[in-house]
């Protein structure tokens, strides 16, 4: 199947063959269940392949990757252990490319790089930044290029070079722009809904075929995303 099919809580499914699934996750769904009642895209894209394809007992759909639940944008999702474990080492030796874009508080212009320490505190679900190494921190490091830039927010395209929790937020909070939206990290401009931020482009190799593969979402054609789209 190659195309564009919108399944449950708006999960729009880009891809899929007989060992991947790429899907693109709506802000506010999580990755994976919390043992709550909110939806989570493995639940989701579980119950559509079992749906589909008549499958009895339990779906295999391995998670390779997660997106924060107030994230939006692409992912992909093993369909067999082989394609989740070679998947995995292309992540694990940066041959995944992930592309984010980001509405920041602030007029941010031009490229730059941020590399800072960041430090989890797993019962906050909170991470706290670090100009220095300090004991149990890990190195984080990311580059970005401004795409348009006013007197009060900017849109930003983002390139990981690590990837920490909560890095993009948290580096840009430490920076003096924290995302549109995101209270956990001190933005002061209140709004309704999640935050700024979107995983927009997913390149990789296909897991047996070899191909490379690249999948693209436009920007949001709401607000705050248009009142800075170029």
């Amino acid at each position: 199947m190659d195309g564009e099919l919108i399944i449950s809580n708006g999960v729009k499914i880009l891809y899929e063959d007989n060992h991947l699934i790429v899907a693109v996750k709506p802000a506010g769904v999580l990755s994976q269940s919390d043992g709550s009642d909110a939806p989570d895209m493995l639940t989701i894209l579980k119950a559509y392949i079992k749906d589909k394809y008549s499958k009895p007992g339990e779906v295999y759909l391995g998670l390779v990757h997660r997106l924060d639940r107030p994230v939006s944008g692409v992912m992909v999702f093993a369909r067999t252990s082989k394609a989740a474990s070679r998947l995995s080492e292309q992540i694990r030796t940066r041959r995944v490319e992930k592309l984010y874009r980001a509405v920041v508080q602030g007029r941010l212009e031009g490229t730059g790089r941020l590399e800072n320490y960041i430090l989890k505190d797993p019962s906050a679900n909170k991470v706290t930044v670090y100009d220095r190494e300090v004991p149990g921190a890990k190195h984080a490091v990311l580059e970005y290029r401004s795409v348009r830039a006013s007197d009060d927010r900017s849109l930003i395209e983002i390139r990981l070079g690590t990837g920490r929790a909560h890095q993009i937020r948290a580096q840009f909070a430490n920076a003096g722009h924290p995302l549109l939206g995101d209270r956990r990290y001190g933005n002061t401009v209140l709004r309704d809904g999640d935050i700024c931020l979107q995983s927009f482009k997913l390149a990789f190799d296909h897991p047996t075929k070899g191909e490379r593969m690249s999948f693209e979402i436009p920007l949001p054609d709401c607000e705050p995303w248009v009142s800075v789209a170029p």
